[in-house]
């Protein structure tokens, strides 16, 4: 009888102690609440940090869900409904330039060109920019980075937005590829897959890339509250090192490898589609192979707001990016 006892004991503190193990282990897991302007396969590295347990690695749980538009992700971030923001650098100027007391801070640059296709209706051989010129261009929200890089593009081949043809800019950023299909417009501005759909659907035809014409810029970067940054530097620290690493897989692996790792992101998308999608990314180099947020790519940034007359004021790259967290992953 005091055997059983004992055995009975021991199997009682063996329970125990497994139990207070797997609560400690479960509570290592911290979870960070992302919210992406949108879904694209601009954002590849992002989905394959996920996919390729890159955040699970640095014990971060990552719950993703997509805001659909900067003006929404923004209002997210500002009403602590997410912890991190996906989305394009200009939103963290206009927060400056209204006062706040907590700044946004860039903390790690996700791409670095613009991802946005000029898409004729018509097949057009030997394009050139002129082209556009008394045709109607439907554009993208004004004060958004791709408008801006727009107009920024279309100024670069000396024509005038507001006078060289019609540009239309008042539909909603996820209404804007189906109004193109329903016949509004001769030229659409369109993100990926969508451009890529239209071209094999026939209705619609990739003549240029903005990323190509506007050079580097910081089009898309992970951003917080710099109250957040403070209170969680291992948080941030991590999750940079997730992103860099996923940066880094993205670069060294073909683009049939990294459609099959983000393809579970897109199941409305063929594989195919998605293969030609990361590769056209790849080719032009959208996806930054690093974290880091560098001061030239700041200022282009600046350029481009400007020339589209959307530049609040101009802030100092030491004041919304901090580099300090890419840096030192990269140098570990």
């Amino acid at each position: 009888m005091r055997k059983i006892k004992w055995l009975l004991s021991i199997i009682t503190i063996c329970i125990l102690t497994f139990t207070l193990m797997s609560c400690g282990k479960q509570s290592s897991i911290e979870t960070v609440r992302v919210g992406e302007v949108t879904r694209s396969i601009f954002y590849a590295p992002q989905y394959v940090a996920i996919s390729k347990g890159f955040f699970e690695k640095e014990g971060l749980n990552v719950e993703l869900k997509t805001t659909w538009g900067g003006d929404k992700t923004m209002t997210s971030l500002l009403s602590d409904g997410i912890d991190v923001a996906l989305v394009g650098s200009e939103t963290s100027i206009y927060v400056a330039a209204q006062g706040s007391d907590d700044p946004i801070i860039n903390f790690a640059q996700l791409t670095q060109t613009d991802g946005t296709f000029l898409v004729a209706r018509e097949k057009v051989d030997n394009f050139s920019w002129d082209q556009l010129k008394g045709k109607t261009f439907l554009g993208q929200r004004k004060g958004g980075m791709p408008q801006m890089v727009g107009e920024y593009v279309l100024k670069e081949h000396n024509i005038d937005p507001k006078n060289d043809l019609t540009l239309i800019q008042n539909i909603d950023f996820a209404n804007v590829s189906s109004a193109f299909a329903s016949g509004t417009g001769d030229y659409v501005q369109l993100f990926e897959p969508t451009a890529s759909i239209f071209e094999k659907e026939g209705k619609g035809y990739i003549v240029a890339s903005f990323g190509e014409e506007s050079g580097k810029v910081p089009y898309t970067t992970f951003m917080s509250k710099n109250s957040f940054l403070k209170e969680n530097p291992e948080t941030a620290e991590k999750f940079t090192r997730a992103i860099y690493n996923a940066q880094q897989w993205v670069d060294t692996h073909s683009a049939k490898e990294v459609a099959e790792a983000i393809a579970p992101y897109f199941d409305d998308t063929s594989i195919d589609t998605i293969e030609t999608v990361v590769e056209r990314y790849k080719t032009q180099d959208s996806f930054a192979t690093n974290p880091v947020l560098d001061k030239e790519e700041w200022e282009n940034l600046q350029r481009i707001m400007d020339e589209a007359g959307e530049l609040p004021k101009r802030i100092d790259h030491k004041t919304l990016v901090n580099t300090k967290i890419a840096t030192d992953v990269m140098e570990q």
